[in-house]
């Protein structure tokens, strides 16, 4: 019986780029995914312990809970720029470690501070301790993803968001019922401590790094990334005209617009709930998670559009304006809640339906040399617009008495933001996602 002839080297080239492929998504994204889930929760369970006798306890008002929501923002936006710097010139690997370390144990501080000030304190630490983690992880995945990847790789990142508010509104609402506050911010402090450990395991730096690669294999990824970075204009001027730039400027204006209205919903959306439904604390956290499985959805489906399209813009303002659309007709509806609750779930489907093209587009407008402090300028703008999201929306909710003012402040604030995307220019020479190639690994010469 002959034996049939090998195959072609191209065939095996191929066949071991998928396996490369399968490769990095299995092992890095699962570990993204958790590591910013973990950061996330930190952002969110405080709207849930509020809601469920925390005000009552430590006689926090609605202004002064505003304010504890934003402090957090203010300690997140100071360490932006010099987070995102550090990851590039150094170590994502050893700043998420120590990051992930120090907000597990501000994390769980929470739970056992009996005093309101001390409170203050911890959330601005714990803002500081977190700056640097979506900036990192988003240069992290340009140094491990091709541009026509990074739009479903910004995703699995960022769906962190979503879904961690997804569980988190069920989990903490019966947490608070089981333990009380106190013990649901103990119980979801601790996984973080783990976590830095599984964290630097798993994750390098750079494929050069990687022992689980073979040798062909990270020489062809990292030719990849090379040659796409060649395509993009050169890395002339400093870092201070990059941030100067106008695409980066319009960009943090945009997102400040974008994040005002995604964390006036985070953050009271659990009281706009009890108040609207008057619901138990468990039932309303229930209730408030819905809108957040439409959310991941409408980012796994968007990320892929784009990737697929090679395109950004027009799979960012869109989504924006059909969340605007639905904080204005839930403006419309005033207080009947359940009639105004389906537009919620669509005003959260298209605020967080952009995210990953949105990340995937900063990294192809700069070269890598200055994109980092780009995405940590346009994210210290995240938490400004967190910032006066947290404050304005339960300040607006608190002197009203409705929330009327809030949903029409957070459509006025999304419409804006998809006005801007129209101003953002791409750079003459930028390659499109699909002008990449694929990371092939070389053939050995017995594969030919």
């Amino acid at each position: 019986m002959s034996t049939p002839p090998p195959p072609p080297a191209a065939a095996l080239a191929s066949a071991s780029a998928a396996a490369l492929s399968r490769r990095r998504w299995t092992r890095l994204m699962p570990v993204v995914f958790v590591t910013y889930s973990f950061a996330y929760l930190e952002r969110s369970n405080f709207s849930v312990a509020a809601a469920g006798g925390m005000a009552d306890d430590l006689h926090i008002t609605g202004s002064v809970s505003a304010l504890l929501g934003s402090l957090f923002f203010l300690g997140y936006f100071a360490f932006q720029i010099p987070g995102a710097l550090y990851a590039e010139r150094r170590s994502v690997k050893r700043l998420i470690v120590w990051c992930l370390l120090l907000w597990g144990v501000l994390a769980t501080a929470q739970g056992l501070i009996p005093d309101v000030r001390v409170l203050m304190v911890v959330r601005f630490l714990l803002g500081v301790s977190e700056a640097a983690v979506l900036p990192a992880m988003v240069i992290h995945i340009t140094h491990w993803f091709t541009s026509r990847e990074r739009g479903r790789a910004n995703t699995w990142l960022i769906l962190g968001n979503p879904a961690t508010v997804l569980w988190l509104t069920v989990v903490s609402g019966y947490l608070v019922e089981w333990v009380g506050w106190h013990g649901m911010f103990i119980a979801q402090g601790i996984p973080a401590l783990i976590w830095a450990f599984v964290f630097h395991k798993y994750i390098d730096d750079h494929p050069r790094d990687a022992k689980w690669l073979t040798p062909e294999e990270r020489t062809a990824l990292e030719g990849a990334l090379a040659a796409e970075q060649r395509r993009l204009p050169a890395a002339g001027g400093s870092y201070l005209a990059a941030l100067r730039s106008r695409n980066v400027v319009l960009l943090s204006l945009q997102y400040f617009l974008w994040s005002l209205g995604v964390y006036g919903f985070v953050f009271w959306l659990p009281s706009i709930v009890k108040a609207g439904s008057s619901e138990g604390i468990g039932l309303t956290g229930l209730i408030s998670a819905l809108p957040y499985l439409f959310a991941c959805a409408a980012m796994l489906w968007n990320s892929r559009a784009s990737d697929r399209a090679g395109a950004r813009g027009r799979y960012i303002w869109p989504w924006l304006l059909l969340g605007a659309a639905g904080f204005y007709g839930s403006y419309l509806l005033g207080d009947a809640f359940w009639l105004s609750y389906p537009l919620l779930c669509l005003a959260a489907a298209g605020m967080y339906a952009p995210y990953g093209p949105y990340f995937a587009t900063i990294p192809e407008l700069l070269p890598q040399k200055l994109s980092a402090a780009a995405v940590g300028l346009v994210n210290s703008f995240g938490a400004l617009g967190g910032f006066a999201g947290s404050y304005l929306i339960g300040t607006l909710n608190d002197v009203t008495g409705s929330t009327a003012a809030s949903f029409l402040t957070m459509a006025g604030c999304l419409v804006l933001a998809a006005l801007l995307m129209f101003a953002v220019r791409a750079p003459r020479g930028a390659a499109a996602p699909d002008d990449t190639p694929e990371p092939r690994p070389v053939p050995t010469p017995k594969d030919a």
